[in-house]
């Protein structure tokens, strides 16, 4: 088996950020740009694909690395993630101490403020335990994905109409076709703290966009999960928006995704 990473990148130079990501393994990088191209790079042995491509969207250059894509494993990862040396060992490793795995999530540090997750051991990925991960920890057998018919949504995250949750809604979508998700406590790199490329604060469009993501994530229970959601990071998210006007807000989210249905 092989590992090839997919890396989503915005206006960048491969040849540089191959060497600030630290890439010992072939990669595929779709580098959202203002111009269309290709190139290949050879870094440290490594066969690296550069795509360079005018539209925006995370979701979008995600599924188009993983459809140029040829490894028996691929990472999914970010331009701001550096590497372990070893990283390609330890994901090869991952897979086989869980040989029935169909997907990996693994462990890549990040500032406590940033902090959604940590494995500790390893579990089973379920329906409970999956809106967690970001997309940078996902690790898959190609051919599991592509049996599976699964992509990532093009509404969701940096680049798209709203704001973030492509990651959760790829991992349900996952779930859904009866892949086997494991957590793994490896870990393989670390992110470079930086601003964020969508949020910008606990406005109206937060929680609006955050009220459409639950629909498409719980449906019926969209309305009682957002108040769930609310009251328990109220502290941090309603300093400045009282709890009962997010939840307006995201409950206009909600009916706005239920309107497309």
């Amino acid at each position: 088996m092989k590992v090839q990473l997919l890396i989503s990148a915005v206006n960048k130079n491969a040849s540089a950020l191959a060497k600030q990501m630290n890439i010992r393994s072939d990669a595929v990088i779709v580098n959202q740009c203002d111009r269309y191209g290709y190139e290949e790079l050879a870094e440290n042995g490594s066969r690296i694909q550069v795509f360079h491509m005018a539209e925006r969207g995370v979701g979008l250059s995600r599924n188009t690395a993983l459809l140029h894509g040829s490894g028996t494993l691929c990472a999914f990862s970010d331009e701001d993630i550096v590497l372990c040396d070893d990283y390609e060992a330890r994901i090869l490793q991952a897979y086989r101490d869980i040989p029935d795995a169909d997907m990996i999530l693994v462990n890549v540090r990040v500032a406590p403020a940033r902090k959604t997750y940590w494995n500790d051991d390893i579990h089973r990925i379920h329906y409970r335990n999956y809106g967690r991960y970001p997309a940078y920890s996902i690790t898959a057998k190609r051919e599991s994905l592509l049996r599976a018919n699964v992509y990532f949504s093009t509404l969701f995250g940096g680049g798209a109409k709203y704001s973030n949750g492509e990651d959760s809604l790829f991992l349900k979508d996952c779930l859904k076709a009866g892949l086997k998700i494991y957590a793994h406590s490896v870990c393989i790199g670390e992110e470079v703290e930086r601003e964020s490329t969508w949020f910008s604060g606990y406005h109206e469009k937060f929680f609006t966009d955050r009220g459409v993501l639950y629909h498409y994530l719980y449906g019926k229970l969209a309305l009682p999960l957002a108040f769930r959601f609310l009251w328990v990071h109220r502290k941090e998210m309603c300093r400045d928006v009282p709890v009962r006007q997010a939840y307006a807000w995201m409950k206009a989210g909600v009916f706005e995704a239920r309107g497309r249905c």
